[in-house]
Parts: C-alpha cells; structure tokens; sequence
C-alpha cells in the first residue's frame, strides 16, 4: 500500500468493534501510516506533533480528541510498526507504555 509496514491492523479493528465511535478516526491513523515514510522519531513529530515519543522506539498517539491512546513500537530502519496497544485513556493509564 505505501511506504510503512503496520503491524497489524486486526488490533485496531478489535478496538473499533468494541468502541464503535474510533473506527474512522484508526481507520485515517491506519492510512497516513502506511502511507508515511519516516527516518526518526523527530520527522515523525512534523506529521504528528501531538504524539509521545517514548523509550525504547515507543510512540503514543492521542486518538478521537485524545479519548483513545494507540501505542505502537517504530523501527525507522525497516519502515515498520508494530500495535502494542490500543484503548481508552483509562485503561491506557493502567499499561506501562514503555514496556508492553
């Protein structure tokens, strides 16, 4: 599809069947992904200035006007993204999103 290998969307579709009012909102988070082509994590912020970058290749995006928080792992080398994690802002605050 593009540049960006996400991996894998069937994380974002679970969250978007449980909350119904984030699928558009993943769905264009899914597409500007794989559409990007980042070096760092500082290109990144250019197309993103809201998101959290962590450690450990970690980047938290704010989702439906920040009710929602994805959690990914980025490597910039291999143009590829892993979900770790996608939810509420409360059940975020309950993950340490530098580890899952």
């Amino acid at each position: 599809m593009g540049f960006v290998r996400v991996i894998s969307k069937k994380a974002l579709k679970e969250c978007w069947q449980k909350h119904p009012k984030t699928e558009q909102a993943l769905k264009a988070w899914y597409k500007e992904m794989c559409l990007g082509k980042w070096s760092n994590p500082n290109q990144l912020k250019l197309d993103f200035p809201s998101a959290s970058i962590l450690s450990e290749s970690r980047v938290v995006f704010n989702i439906k006007g920040n009710h929602y928080r994805l959690v990914v792992r980025i490597n910039f080398s291999f143009q590829m993204i892993w979900i770790r994690f996608v939810g509420t802002h409360q059940e975020y605050d309950n993950i340490d999103a530098n580890l899952i």
